[in-house]
């Protein structure tokens, strides 16, 4: 069994590589080109204006298609970005299949590796899943071609979903666009890489513990993490069926803020809860975008830290500049210390993996890669009681690291006992964050850093799995949380200080920390996170303009990546 399944997990991963391969080997001539002047300059405009272009038939969407194709290719080739090609049926389907009078007329979007495409496998990076195309299109996509918008390609993750890597056995590894040393983010990050390279301008991904937003940090690209119910969760795969703990929730990216503000409110306006049962029926609420986008003086609560990772000093400035430049324009700017985002880390830690790993682990054939970080979970998870109670012991009382101890302590499956206590403070806590939010804090929105480090190296994960509660926390709030690129990595700037003292860090910082190097870092991107409350995806696009605009004229937007 062990034997022959390995041989057979090895012929798949060929299979779909060498079909990959093929595709784009035998794409027809436009797509073999070069860029034209005309497909430049469709390259270079924002995706409303596309739309009334198209409207007008004063441009084709096929012609919009294969300039982003051609720019796709390069991401790939660099990047390793794409699994699924969708090209010659992306060009059927606008002709037949897509209404063209949407607001979403002839833009390509990209999506995630998970998402439901009639005609093509949902991999999920696992080798068994390959061979079994589906016969028809999932909820997101049919409303996706209701909309005008034309899916063209799908793109790279882990397998697992639980990583801030993005690599399997199945499609390869996905490298970051501006260091191939470094990750793109995960779990969506070939997404992000397509993204930060040119390749498209709107994609879609899914996030559990920080999945498009992570990626967006480490690449560059602007995303938001959408509430449970905003967004359509059927016809997807996942590597965990039936995990609700900690919901995982589909969400959009792109590649200016512009585009990512037209395209959510534009695939809202589609009412999703007509495609998906799992969707609220909750309008567009342009009244609460444009009330924020006018307020004079807004209230921006400031997390400097989590307390559990303190963050780089490449973090530590991008927030920083975000917090200035705000000040600068008059609105009200002030630190705030919520309540115990180390809590939030173990509880959503615990519930997201209450099964011990197991739906996601039985998915794996013999000898298909895992990811080190998941792994490492996997390996603690199964030791013995005994022996993990007495690890436990040494590192709460021998090495006096309470932050570590305390994430590993009963780091074991949960019985159903065990769950529902685990989802009672869960909701204890929500209702304790919340009343600080309106009691306390007093805020439109609080800034945070995305994560404490930027991207981190292929197989960092090993080390920097548990570094994840700058965006974990608000997966288990299930708050609106977006991402805007700030700056860049620089040496000089980011260096860590003279002072700096690895030993005194607690564990969870120490796997942060082990792979921070600003020189080698250089040039990779830096984020800020804009987090507001439940279902405020309207007021947090509209104060991430709001920053952009700030950040204009205090210091200077964020310089994407030119198209080569």
């Amino acid at each position: 069994m062990g034997l022959s399944e390995y041989r057979q997990h090895k012929q798949d991963c060929q299979r779909k590589q060498s079909e990959r391969a093929s595709k784009i080997a035998t794409l027809p001539a436009p797509y073999r080109y070069p860029l034209s002047q005309p497909e430049r300059t469709i390259l270079g405009k924002p995706i409303q204006e596309l739309v009334q272009e198209v409207h007008r038939q004063a441009t084709s969407p096929v012609d919009i298609l294969r300039a982003y194709a051609k720019v796709a290719i390069k991401a790939h080739d660099k990047t390793n970005c794409l699994t699924e090609i969708l090209f010659p049926e992306a060009e059927a389907w606008a002709e037949r299949e897509i209404d063209l009078k949407g607001p979403l007329a002839g833009i390509p979007v990209s999506l995630k590796d998970s998402i439901q495409v009639k005609g093509f496998d949902i991999s999920v990076g696992y080798s068994r899943n390959v061979g079994r195309p589906y016969a028809e299109d999932g909820a997101m996509v049919k409303l996706l071609k209701d909309a005008g918008a034309v899916p063209f390609v799908k793109t790279n993750l882990p397998t697992t979903l639980l990583s801030f890597e993005s690599t399997n056995d199945v499609w390869g590894r996905c490298k970051n666009p501006h260091n191939d040393k470094y990750s793109p983010g995960g779990s969506t990050g070939g997404e992000s890489a397509l993204l930060a390279f040119g390749g498209s301008r709107i994609g879609i991904g899914s996030d559990v513990a920080g999945s498009v937003r992570a990626p967006a940090h480490f690449s560059g690209c602007y995303s938001i993490r959408c509430s449970t119910g905003r967004w359509p969760k059927v016809g997807m795969n996942t590597s965990m069926s039936g995990q609700e703990a900690i919901p995982s929730v589909f969400s959009p990216m792109a590649r200016t803020l512009n585009d990512l503000t037209y395209f959510t409110r534009s695939f809202i306006q589609m009412k999703p809860w007509e495609y998906d049962y799992t969707c609220h029926p909750l309008e567009w609420r342009e009244d609460l975008e444009t009330g924020y986008q006018e307020k004079k003086t807004l209230r921006i609560g400031v997390m400097r830290t989590d307390h559990v990772v303190d963050p780089s000093p490449a973090c530590a400035r991008a927030l920083d500049e975000v917090a200035k430049a705000l000040a600068a324009e008059g609105h009200e700017v002030y630190d705030v210390e919520p309540p115990s985002p180390y809590e939030a880390l173990q509880l959503a830690s615990h519930l997201l993996l209450s099964d011990g790993g197991s739906t996601f682990m039985s998915h794996f054939r013999t000898g298909e890669w895992n990811d080190p970080g998941a792994k490492q979970m996997i390996r603690y998870m199964r030791l013995p009681r005994f022996i993990k109670y007495l690890h436990y012991l040494y590192v709460r009382y021998v090495k006096g690291d309470r932050i570590w101890a305390g994430l590993i302590r009963n780091w074991h499956p949960k019985t159903a006992y065990e769950y529902w206590q685990l989802a009672g403070k869960r909701e204890a806590y929500k209702a304790n964050f919340f009343n600080w939010w309106s009691e306390e804090a007093n805020m439109d929105v609080m800034i945070t850093p995305p994560n404490a480090t930027p991207a981190v190296p292929h197989g960092a994960m090993h080390d920097a799995c548990s570094s994840c509660g700058y965006t974990f926390m608000f997966n288990l709030l299930d708050y609106s949380a977006g991402i805007i690129p700030v700056t860049h990595v620089d040496p000089s700037k980011d260096a860590l200080p003279s002072t700096f003292n690895f030993n005194k860090l607690n564990g969870i910082a120490q796997g942060a920390y082990k792979h921070y190097d600003a020189e080698k870092m250089a040039g990779l991107p830096v984020g800020v996170q804009v987090v507001g409350r439940r279902l405020e995806e309207e007021k947090v696009i509209a104060i991430m303009e709001r920053v952009e605009d700030a950040l204009d004229k205090h210091g200077g937007r964020y310089q994407l990546l030119e198209v080569d």
